[in-house]
């Protein structure tokens, strides 16, 4: 075994612009013993622009388990090797985290290069607050799955945001105005960085006429960007039904418990229910 620490590289690639790379991830993938890639035709393209000729090695979602294992082993003997994504940071709603972990446990060095992130990228122009946000991923195939998750995010008062495909972006929008307010600002950021960028902030209800209507707004890599609800009302007062159930359920249950179950069986706002749960435990 060499004596030589192997090092694994989580290296950001461009999501479109091909120059939106930057010099020190240029050095690392010249330097580095190989490069595992989710595509390595599409990774190709990359590399042969910049004239970039290190081995390359697959590793996407259906082989990542058995892959991960043997490139920790090349780690293990000192080897050092890069991993990339087709666009982006690798990870983020990417192959690599059964490599990553496993490399994290066996105590060797992971080191981000950080770069391109279409995330990013889109909260950065969207002009809606940033100080909290949550990332969903790509949302569920089936709309049933799509319309319950909307449902549990009505009343998320911070920014959220998720990755869509050009061939759900419709139904996604579709699904989404079936349980939000209509009104409810969004942002649509497709084709980022490349020619045909797109970035449109407007409410749900435009957006979905706009992608509907226009056939280029089907096309390209979505990201999705959805206006927080607006806080509520601290002095909004529960009934007392909604009262009796939430101290019925109190007195079986845990808190969090007893504000899920009510929220389900009063529909009254989770966050109204929770700080009255707040002030009767504190009384009791």
């Amino acid at each position: 075994m060499s004596n030589k620490e192997g090092k694994l590289y989580v290296v950001a690639t461009p999501i479109g612009n091909l120059a939106d790379i930057s010099f020190r991830a240029l050095e690392t993938l010249k330097q580095v013993d190989c490069i595992a890639a989710e595509d390595t035709r599409h990774v190709r393209m990359l590399l042969q622009h910049y004239g970039i000729t290190n081995k390359l090695l697959a590793l996407h979602q259906h082989n990542e388990e058995h892959a991960a294992k043997s490139l920790l082993t090349q780690l293990q003997q000192g080897q050092e090797i890069a991993l990339v994504s087709d666009a982006g940071t690798p990870l983020v709603s990417d192959p690599g985290m059964p490599l990553v972990k496993l490399v994290k446990a066996a105590g060797i060095s992971v080191i981000p290069i950080p770069g391109a992130c279409a995330l990013i990228a889109a909260l950065s122009a969207a002009g809606m607050p940033l100080n909290r946000f949550e990332f969903e991923g790509f949302l569920a195939r089936t709309s049933s799955a799509r319309r319950t998750f909307f449902q549990q995010k009505v009343d998320c008062e911070s920014t959220w945001a998720f990755y869509e495909a050009s061939h759900r972006i419709l139904a996604t929008l579709e699904d989404m105005a079936a349980i939000l307010p209509l009104e409810r600002e969004i942002v649509i950021a497709r084709e980022l960085t490349k020619l045909h960028e797109t970035i449109i902030k407007t409410p749900l209800q435009e957006a979905l006429r706009r992608v509907s209507e226009e056939e280029n707004m089907r096309k390209g890599e979505f990201v999705v960007i959805v206006a927080g609800a607006p806080p509520a009302p601290i002095n909004q007062d529960l009934s007392p039904e909604h009262l009796r159930v939430l101290q019925l359920l109190l007195n079986e249950c845990s808190m969090k418990t007893a504000v899920s179950l009510a929220v389900e069986i009063t529909g009254a706002r989770k966050k109204i229910l929770y700080q009255t749960a707040l002030k009767l435990t504190n009384a009791a």
